[in-house]
């Protein structure tokens, strides 16, 4: 299946932090040996990147695809959280995100997911039991127990949650983290369940605090939560702690750059190059016991050659000794896949977006920030129109609708800030954690249309402008298309920049609006079944 061969150059050995002039042979997909020798090779080998926390689904791509847009940057492998697709399917959606995977030459690794439902305040479309965490377990490809979203329940020792966590021990997986926020004792408290990583931390004081805790800190940077200026300077003493990841990641950004980005910025700062690799090849592999080669003999063929330790150009990357991307091309083929959903609402008219003012006075805003997962409750005076409270563009404060996409009932209807738009509408299918239909416009014909053109398509992201209108169909769970990765890539960026033509100032106006209804980070969020306080953990009114 393999045929054998060497590669020449300049050879970057993480495990003795040195670099020295040498070949690789490689034989049946692994490497046979490594031999000392002056050449004339000018690339460096070194092991491939290992993204240590991510949401392919994110991408809006099947896995199959991801892993082609990914392989140009020196990815080999990703350790995947599949819960969006899980919030849609449950075991069935896991099970799809494996399969997929396995048709491509890359690594893929998948957590069981943790919390699906994510919370009981919102509509999703299926569950996640212990039981069938237990299940998933059985899978090789299934390494660890996904991030435990619901941390008030590890904190109070929750059942259900110990339930989960005690499986994970007893199968040999480790369990991944997610506590923004959380220090001090809390930290402690949560890391002494056996949660043994976080990549929620905004600040290094944060991070230090779950590193004193015995926690692995992942340092992200994705297309909405940006953490690596806040955390990078923590790497040259805890370099064997901590790991690169980039958690959510939208096609548009995928094809400019992954985990390579990291290394790059981390060494302009001048950190140590074997520090920096250790974070991004090594960790991770360890870490959740991937089998995933490290350049060493006897190990899988998975390897990358740059042109320099300075600049870090990836001019090649082979998985199991398969070349599969060379000079920034990808060489893994585009193939068909299969499209599974769960959508059943129907069509929505105007009437159900009204918000009636009543005798209230003020209404609450969700604040939202640029690059952050994070919101701020704040008040506003309403605009009223013939009794009912509309959107102020004027004051940008916009209303924001989710839809259950699962079942018909009336949309929720909030006010937010910061989005910008002085036009339309936009709208998403991809809502973290539930994924019902997020959107947020000036007016409600706008919405109500936007958020049709989702409906018609069984899911997607749509912008509508007056007469202009772009649609992105992702029908596979609603959140993901099959078509070729680059020509998504293309349309997502297209409708992101009709989004900022119409007016929003967001970096990523809707990889923001994906996040607007993740009410397990504080502090107001919106979903199917109202506005709701994050840090509370209940239902609040909009108008009072």
């Amino acid at each position: 299946m393999h045929n054998d061969f060497s590669v020449s150059g300049h050879i970057i050995d993480i495990h003795n932090s040195e670099i020295y002039q040498g070949t690789v042979h490689v034989s049946n997909g692994r490497i046979s040996k490594i031999v000392r020798e002056a050449n004339s090779g000018t690339n460096y080998i070194l092991p491939g990147f290992v993204d240590a926390h991510v949401h392919v689904e994110s991408s809006m791509l099947v896995p199959s695809e991801f892993a082609r847009l990914a392989v140009p940057h020196g990815t080999v492998a990703t350790v995947s959280d599949p819960h969006e697709i899980g919030n849609v399917l449950g075991v069935k959606g896991v099970e799809y995100m494996v399969e997929n995977g396995k048709k491509v030459p890359f690594k893929f690794y998948f957590g069981a997911p943790s919390c699906v439902p994510a919370t009981p305040f919102e509509t999703a479309g299926a569950e996640i039991t212990a039981a069938d965490i237990e299940t998933l377990f059985q899978r090789d490809e299934i390494k660890y127990l996904a991030e435990m979203m619901n941390w008030p329940g590890v904190l109070n020792r929750d059942p259900d949650v110990m339930e989960k966590i005690e499986l994970a021990k007893k199968c040999g997986k480790a369990v991944d983290g997610h506590a923004p926020g959380l220090m001090g004792e809390q930290a402690k408290l949560y890391a002494s369940a056996g949660i043994t990583t976080d990549h929620e931390c905004f600040t290094a004081e944060e991070a230090l605090d779950k590193l004193d805790a015995g926690m692995k800190i992942l340092i992200r940077e994705g297309s909405a939560a940006k953490n690596f200026e806040a955390l990078i300077e923590l790497l040259p003493e805890h370099y064997q702690n901590i790991m690169f990841c980039s958690d959510d990641k939208h096609p548009d950004n995928l094809v400019e750059g992954h985990i390579n980005l990291l290394v790059k910025r981390a060494l302009a700062k001048g950190n140590d190059l074997f520090h920096v690799l250790q974070a991004a090849c090594v960790n991770p592999v360890t870490h959740y016991k991937l089998e995933v080669g490290l350049l060493r003999e006897g190990e899988a063929a998975d390897f990358i050659l740059v042109d320099n330790p300075k600049d870090f150009n990836v001019q090649a990357t082979y998985i199991n000794g398969a070349l599969v991307a060379e000079q920034g091309k990808s060489k893994i083929a585009y193939t068909p896949s299969e499209e599974i959903n769960n959508f059943e609402t129907d069509i929505k008219v105007e009437a159900q977006f009204e918000v009636a003012l009543g005798d209230a006075s003020r209404i609450r805003v969700i604040e939202a920030y640029d690059g952050q997962l994070i919101t701020k409750e704040v008040w506003a005076t309403p605009k009223v129109d013939n009794g009912f409270i509309i959107s102020d563009v004027a004051q940008d404060v916009l209303k924001i609708a989710v839809v259950n996409r699962y079942e018909n009932s009336i949309p929720a209807v909030a006010f937010i800030k910061n989005v910008g738009l002085k036009e339309g509408a936009i709208a998403s299918s991809v809502g973290h954690d539930s994924h019902n239909i997020v959107a947020v416009g000036v007016d409600d014909a706008s919405i109500t249309r936007a958020v049709n053109l989702i409906i018609e398509a069984k899911g997607g992201v749509a912008a509508v402008a007056g007469e202009k209108e772009q649609l992105l169909p992702l029908p596979v769970a609603g959140i993901m298309s099959a078509q070729d990765g680059y020509k998504v890539a293309e349309a997502y960026s297209a409708i992101d920049r009709m989004s900022k033509e119409m007016g929003s100032t967001l970096a990523s106006p809707f990889m923001t609006l994906s996040f607007m209804a993740l009410l397990v980070i504080p502090s107001l969020k919106l979903s199917d079944k109202g506005l709701f306080n994050g840090d509370v953990f209940e239902f609040v009114p909009v108008a009072e």
